[in-house]
């Protein structure tokens, strides 16, 4: 009887402890905490782990001690579930509702946006505008920003991939650049890895050259796999490319709006209506329709295209015919 009077009490103790702390942690993850001032900001870092932002959260003053809120994540399978971001706490907020907003990603995410066709002179300046990203790359010239990226070219121009990228304050610029090269390095890769049979390009970079006249003759998607194969034709044939964006692209600050004979006549690397072939790097940052129309161009017999004056062209076999389309569409676009 002795025994099981101390075996009833034992139970009925641990029972009681057990509820107690249950009480307990209940009361300690859904009370609500005072924040150091209201609103409060902060922010987490890309890469970091629970134990990292705990103690951030401590150090901050939300959290009153960190293993607390490590050992609530661990219960409720959330370890590692925290995104990264910019975060707003307007009122007193309570462990698990903590929580829960940092699992959510509820966050206030500033966007850094990068338009295809911009020349990486452009992109730098929209990078170091922004006004949440530290300018780190000031001053440095282009080949030491790619080995601080660490890419292997020589040249920035085109190695960036256009799109609209999100970064938390205070987020530095090397960080963005990264992640842009990172991301056209990726989707071109993907893009060589579907190319035509017999295209005459050689390697990766190549096609992103192409893809970048491409981006610059037309904002039609349309049409960018005939300019591509009108080119690809050229190239097969060892035809000169003849087309005026890489001419103003070598011009650089020279050009004012207006392209002259005189730019068609004067060589430079640019120039395409004086040297054969590819010129020696992009002219600008393609976006991925230029890019998949780089590498699988229209089947065509089209050498020749022009402008019709409202975003589409029109596409000649024979120069005859293209003159006849020059001639038209020019008198069009006076009128």
């Amino acid at each position: 009887m002795l025994s099981l009077k101390r075996l009833f009490i034992f139970l009925f103790g641990f029972v009681f402890i057990a509820i107690l702390t249950l009480g307990w942690l209940y009361y300690h993850y859904h009370r609500n905490l005072p924040l150091p001032v209201v609103p409060y900001e902060f922010s987490i870092e890309p890469g970091s782990n629970l134990k990292q932002i705990s103690s951030q959260l401590v150090h901050e003053g939300i959290l009153p001690n960190s293993w607390s809120f490590v050992l609530l994540s661990r219960l409720l399978g959330k370890e590692s579930a925290i995104k990264a971001g910019d975060y707003r706490l307007t009122q007193e907020i309570s462990q698990i509702a903590l929580l829960a907003y940092l699992i959510k990603g509820d966050i206030r995410q500033n966007e850094v946006r990068f338009i295809e066709g911009w020349t990486f002179s452009q992109f730098m300046e929209a990078l170091y505008a922004h006004p949440n990203i530290q300018n780190t790359t000031i001053g440095l010239n282009e080949e030491e920003i790619l080995r601080l990226i660490g890419a292997s070219e020589n040249a920035a121009e085109g190695l960036f991939f256009p799109d609209t990228y999100y970064v938390i304050k205070n987020s530095k610029d090397v960080e963005v650049l990264q992640r842009a090269y990172r991301a056209m390095q990726k989707h071109l890769q993907e893009a060589w890895s579907m190319r035509k049979d017999s295209l005459p390009l050689e390697s990766p970079y190549e096609a992103l050259i192409l893809a970048s006249i491409v981006e610059k003759e037309t904002g039609l998607d349309s049409d960018r796999a005939e300019i591509a194969g009108v080119f690809i034709n050229r190239l097969r044939i060892g035809m000169r490319l003849q087309t005026d964006p890489t001419v103003i692209y070598g011009l650089g600050n020279q050009f004012d709006g207006n392209l002259r004979k005189i730019d068609l006549q004067t060589d430079h690397d640019y120039n395409t209506y004086t040297r054969s072939g590819l010129p020696p790097t992009p002219i600008a940052m393609p976006g991925l329709a230029s890019i998949y129309a780089a590498v699988n161009p229209a089947a065509t017999d089209s050498l020749y295209f022009v402008a019709k004056g409202n975003g589409e062209s029109i596409f000649s076999t024979n120069l005859a015919d293209h003159n006849r389309a020059v001639a038209k569409y020019q008198r069009q676009q006076k009128k």
